[in-house]
């Protein structure tokens, strides 16, 4: 066998292996990866209740620690811009595209505030009540079927589910993501980017300035523009966070 052959060869065998541990590495991944439960075998009430808190809270906690992570970062950045490094860089400009800051300067003081304003966590009674609500519970035909439990609609043909009562003049589509985890994350860079509920950041924003607990029923209040309700829908939320006593799980982001 020529050189040329063998050095082949080797190369291919090294593809076919590296290969073969890519795809073993992903199911190892995707196996520990937790499924959302089938809600409805549970009875409705407490016993579905508790399935359905004991299900997301620890998927909230994983992301809240992860958006605090990267506050935390942002604002040791913001202590000492001069040393950022290129690489650095490269991540805040990142995150800044994420977060839909435009026009992100490292010497503006107002990108800076815009940044950490929008990169911040949420508070877990106020996800699960908004969870709870637009899934009925992890029961409705998006959840099922789409892993949506917060209702987000997408708008190209083919990205979800057409809900049966759309309109005829209607486009949208209720969308479907690979995981409850993707819908989760999805709906929370919704509220700590979209322009729709800059209020709600806002209120964030006070609290932490005034250095009062964020809570659910405190940010509810930003939540206008999530549904044609409007502040019934806040109310419902809230309503949703004292009947379950969902207020409690908010020590854990304010601990962080």
């Amino acid at each position: 066998m020529n050189q040329y052959l063998m050095t082949k060869y080797f190369m291919e065998k090294r593809l076919s292996i590296i290969l073969v541990l890519f795809v073993t590495l992903c199911i190892v991944i995707f196996s520990f990866w937790p499924s959302a439960p089938n809600f409805e075998e549970y009875t409705a009430g407490n016993e579905r209740k508790a399935a359905f808190f004991s299900y997301f809270l620890p998927l909230i906690d994983e992301k809240n620690k992860a958006i605090a992570s990267s506050r935390k970062q942002l604002i040791l950045w913001n202590k000492s811009r001069n040393d950022i490094g290129w690489w650095d860089t490269r991540k805040l400009a990142d995150l800044a595209v994420q977060y839909r800051v435009k026009n992100f300067s490292i010497d503006d003081d107002t990108s800076w505030k815009a940044l950490l304003k929008n990169v911040d966590v949420l508070p877990p009674s106020l996800v699960l009540a908004q969870a709870a609500n637009e899934s009925a519970w992890g029961t409705s035909r998006f959840a099922k079927l789409g892993n949506n439990y917060f209702g987000q609609w997408c708008f190209k043909h083919g990205c979800g589910l057409v809900p049966e009562q759309r309109d005829a003049d209607k486009a949208h589509e209720v969308a479907a993501f690979d995981s409850p985890g993707k819908s989760l994350e999805s709906y929370m860079q919704n509220l700590n980017s979209h322009r729709a509920y800059q209020s709600l950041r806002d209120i964030r924003t006070q609290l932490r300035k005034e250095k009062l607990p964020i809570t659910g029923d405190a940010l509810a209040a930003g939540l206008t523009h999530y549904s044609e309700r409007g502040e019934a829908y806040i109310e419902e939320l809230r309503a949703m966070i004292i009947f379950n006593k969902l207020f409690k799980y908010d020590e854990s982001i304010n601990n962080i």
